[in-house]
């Protein structure tokens, strides 16, 4: 017979033995169960270079006779971006946004037709109301104005001009820029009687008023981007987002002021004649 002592002592031996078991078991179960996985990253906010400011308003020099503007005068280190149309909203807003976080300084020049200038007055409106971006009249639809009649170039300026006012709270004269750079006498008098004394034209290009490889862009503004110059660009293709920080950093490392065209030259006063061409 086994004595009390010896089936004691088995019962403690087969209960070790089912608790190693279960250890087992439950160390299997641990062993095979994948890691946890690492919890997302946050989104990381973009770094920009420290840009220059723009000169101070006392700087601010006459503009030259002639009525036609396509480069800033005399030596410096000041550079003038231009951005027309607005074709694509996506374009402006992050234009719009670029000028709030970096304090680049930027001339849009407005085609009122287009939906993007309603769609991001939000974010435009503060900026352009503290000068940061400044609004020039671009037409109401783009047509070449030297191909239209006197009444109809009017329309195209009366129209953008008083959407720019309604909308932004702002006059844009006296800098219109006629599309595609195509101006005569005619175009210049009837602007006049607007207050658009200025045509605005420019002279670089980033080329981006076509669907441009993002590298072609940063190589045209590599070229353009220099002291004195009006560089136009556009607001209507997508490619140009993906190289905002090349564009900051060929201005940052020239140490280029950017400037409006209104930081430049002092606001001549108002002087809108009675149109020969009343709506």
């Amino acid at each position: 017979m086994l004595s009390r002592r010896n089936l004691l002592a088995g019962a403690i031996v087969s209960a070790a033995g089912i608790a190693l078991v279960r250890c087992g078991a439950e160390a299997s179960s641990h062993a095979a169960q994948p890691p946890a996985p690492a919890p997302a990253a946050l989104p990381t906010v973009p770094t920009w270079p420290e840009l220059l400011p723009a000169p101070p308003p006392q700087a601010r020099i006459p503009l030259p006779g002639g009525g036609v503007l396509s480069a800033l005068p005399g030596p410096g280190d000041l550079l003038s971006l231009t951005l027309d149309d607005g074709v694509d909203t996506a374009v402006v807003r992050a234009y719009a946004q670029l000028a709030k976080d970096t304090g680049i300084r930027l001339t849009m020049f407005v085609t009122g037709v287009y939906s993007s200038w309603t769609d991001n007055r939000d974010l435009l409106a503060p900026l352009v109301e503290s000068g940061q971006i400044q609004l020039g009249n671009h037409t109401w639809v783009h047509p070449d104005l030297t191909k239209l009649t006197g009444s109809r170039i009017a329309d195209e300026l009366r129209h953008t001009d008083q959407f720019i006012r309604d909308t932004f709270g702002v006059d844009a004269t006296p800098y219109y820029r006629p599309p595609y750079g195509a101006y005569n006498d005619l175009v210049q008098s009837v602007a006049a009687d607007f207050g658009y004394t200025q045509t605005a034209l420019w002279d670089g290009n980033i080329g981006d008023d076509q669907i441009l490889a993002p590298r072609d862009i940063v190589a045209n503004a590599d070229k353009y981007y220099v002291p004195q110059k009006i560089v136009i660009g556009h607001l209507n293709h997508p490619p140009v987002m993906g190289v905002y920080h090349e564009l900051v950093d060929i201005i940052h490392d020239r140490r280029l002021r950017t400037v409006t065209l209104n930081d430049v030259f002092s606001k001549p006063e108002a002087s809108r004649l009675t149109s020969a061409y009343p709506a």
